[in-house]
């Protein structure tokens, strides 16, 4: 998926999207009806490993918890009004403009050839502190309810 915002272009994984889409369907379902796997990729669209494996991740990452016996799934391990898109995001994947950004694209330098002398290296972290502190602020109840943010403005339907 790609992000448009004005001119601006993010593209969101594959796994962000889904892993924020299997969080907005457990969000959507209270404590007492833990949502099965199945159930997760029937609703998604997405095949029963995938799903599993986004499960996976959001547990690794202490979003959600396995709830076993005759009625389990998977459940928030906290409200939705307290998990951030930040939070989200952060479990599934590095920050864009993370601490390891640059070092993905130094192809056969190491370290990066322009480690001293970088001139894009504030920009990816003025990035990265702009999309950190936005995310930050909007939980997953604010997309429930069709929020944008904590302060209540709604979501624009501009191309996403």
């Amino acid at each position: 998926m790609i992000l448009e915002y004005n001119s601006w272009k993010m593209k969101i994984t594959a796994l962000e999207e889904y892993g924020l889409r299997c969080m907005l369907l457990l969000a959507r379902r209270s404590a007492a009806s833990p949502v099965t796997l199945p159930e997760i990729s029937d609703n998604e669209g997405i095949t029963l490993p995938y799903a599993g494996k986004l499960l996976m991740i959001l547990r690794k990452g202490g979003l959600v918890k396995a709830v076993r016996g005759r009625n389990g799934g998977y459940i928030l391990t906290r409200p939705a009004d307290l998990t951030s898109l930040r939070d989200i995001f952060t479990a599934l994947g590095e920050p864009v403009g993370g601490a390891r950004h640059c070092g993905r694209y130094t192809k056969e330098k190491s370290p990066c050839i322009h480690e001293e002398d970088c001139s894009i290296k504030d920009v990816w972290g003025a990035f990265a502190q702009f999309i950190n502190e936005y995310s930050q602020g909007i939980t997953l109840a604010d997309l429930v309810n069709g929020k944008s943010n904590s302060e209540g403005a709604p979501l624009k339907t501009a191309k996403i």
